[in-house]
């Protein structure tokens, strides 16, 4: 038991991938314990591209911020290859990380990475390469499972009017993030102030207008009673 606990945690690369395994797990047990196991997961993802494979998805997700007939980015063209969208996000994000968890406890043995020190955590990157276009055939039975189930992805909101919180500071023509939350999901925008003016970092705001290449929206300081008194 001793020796198997000593492989989840070694080499490095084995520690980073089981480590994050186990942080993907307690979320899924605290969905499940709340209720929402299979509910619509949020798409709330600041993914930053680091050792848990994949992107911290700024699941604002782009299909609301980019308008139905702007071309689609790289970052969306790649998620939609692996189902997301027909699948909830953090399904595919956790089915994407237990398969490279897998992949790499298997190769760090085959390749003896153990000896490798800190450099078995490069053995990641061609791990993450593989496991993205296998994550694309692991959900594919998710798919027909959410379909029979009525999910029909993200639902497609008219954020003008609506009061959100900063999450960045902006002023001029600095482009910062902002959240709102709209039926229990938390949607993440990019936000340019529409007068310049400075925002502070966790000030509300309302969603005044959107840019025209739809990459954006301009906000302005939301007035209420506890900022005008």
């Amino acid at each position: 038991m001793a020796d198997f606990v000593n492989f989840l945690f070694h080499p490095l690369s084995n520690a980073i991938m089981t480590i994050l395994t186990g942080i993907t797990a307690l979320y899924w047990i605290f969905t499940f314990i709340a209720g929402d196991f299979f509910g619509d997961v949020d798409v709330d993802v600041d993914v930053d591209v680091d050792a848990d494979g994949g992107a911290d998805y700024d699941t604002d997700t782009e299909a609301d911020i980019k308008g139905e007939g702007a071309e689609k980015s790289f970052f969306a063209k790649a998620m939609e290859y692996i189902n997301v969208g027909k699948v909830p996000f953090m399904v595919v994000y956790s089915t994407f990380k237990f398969i490279a968890w897998i992949l790499t406890l298997v190769s760090s043995l085959v390749l003896g990475a153990a000896s490798w020190g800190w450099r078995s955590a490069l053995l990641l990157i061609p791990v993450f390469i593989i496991t993205f276009f296998i994550t694309r055939f692991a959900t594919r039975p998710l798919v027909k499972l959410y379909k029979i189930m009525g999910y029909n992805g993200e639902d497609k909101h008219d954020l003008l009017g609506r009061v959100a919180r900063m999450r960045s500071t902006i002023n001029g023509d600095k482009i910062g993030a902002a959240e709102l939350v709209i039926n229990r999901d938390v949607i993440r925008i990019h936000v340019k102030s529409k007068t310049g003016e400075s925002i502070q970092y966790n000030a509300e705001v309302m969603i005044a207008a959107e840019s025209a290449d739809k990459r954006y929206y301009y906000v302005v300081p939301e007035i209420t009673v506890n900022n005008i008194v």
